[in-house]
């Protein structure tokens, strides 16, 4: 819990450094910004990628979790639920208010591979890297949100804290039940994803990276297939 706890003191921090400069940090600063965390984010999922000792493994599990969320279009899902929520709260009368505000926030920063895959990193195996760079991420979002849309982003923290953390403690009940076998698949498969979302993050590619989340449930599924068989 430790590196979540960092992730949502970076939010608070940024968001009351944005609250103090009152304006946005200029757009071409937040994009160079964004690809050197993207370039960051791609050198993270290949240390974690290239011990993988099953490719075949990881194949079939990207390919038929990607097949899983192609069909049922698990990316588009999330987006729709986001974008219905975030039109709920900014039906305002003159100016964004709290509400807006800490529901924006709430999506940018907790919706996305980043948030599954380093939560069940921590509690699988402990390692918080990935969350230390979403944690680098959010400071940066929380300064630029607040700066624009007010107080309200400082509540992504506390979301940050329940939603990011729930995962993390789930992960670490169920670390006792995986074998380390499952866990360095499971480790390998989520760092070939974090490739392609700093691939994104660096504006090099546009995959649907929600859509490869599945693939974490089929690679426990798989190795316990084999093991049966």
């Amino acid at each position: 819990m430790f590196a979540v706890i960092v992730n949502c003191i970076a939010i608070i921090i940024g968001s009351l450094i944005g609250l103090a400069l009152k304006r946005g940090v200029p757009k071409e600063t937040a994009d160079a910004l964004m690809r050197g965390l993207g370039v960051c984010t791609i050198l993270i999922g290949i240390q974690g990628a290239v011990v993988e000792k099953n490719i075949l493994i990881m194949i079939v599990s990207v390919v038929i979790g990607i097949f899983w969320g192609e069909t049922i279009d698990l990316d588009g899902k999330v987006n729709r639920l986001a974008e219905k929520v975030t039109k709920k709260f900014t039906k305002k009368d003159g100016g964004e208010d709290f509400a807006n505000a800490f529901v924006t926030s709430c999506l940018i920063m907790n919706v996305g591979a980043m948030v599954i895959v380093g939560s069940l990193n921590a509690g699988l195996l402990g390692d918080f890297n990935m969350l230390y760079t979403k944690s680098l991420l959010d400071f940066i979002s929380g300064i630029m949100l607040s700066a624009v849309m007010g107080a309200g982003v400082l509540g992504s923290a506390v979301f940050t804290l329940v939603f990011q953390g729930g995962i993390v403690i789930f992960a670490e009940n169920l670390a006792p039940i995986l074998s380390d076998e499952i866990i360095s698949e499971l480790n390998s498969v989520g760092s070939l994803i974090i490739i392609a979302l700093g691939l994104n993050m660096a504006e090099i590619t546009k995959f649907k990276v929600i859509n490869y989340l599945p693939a974490l449930i089929i690679t426990p599924v798989i190795m316990l297939m084999m093991k049966l068989l």
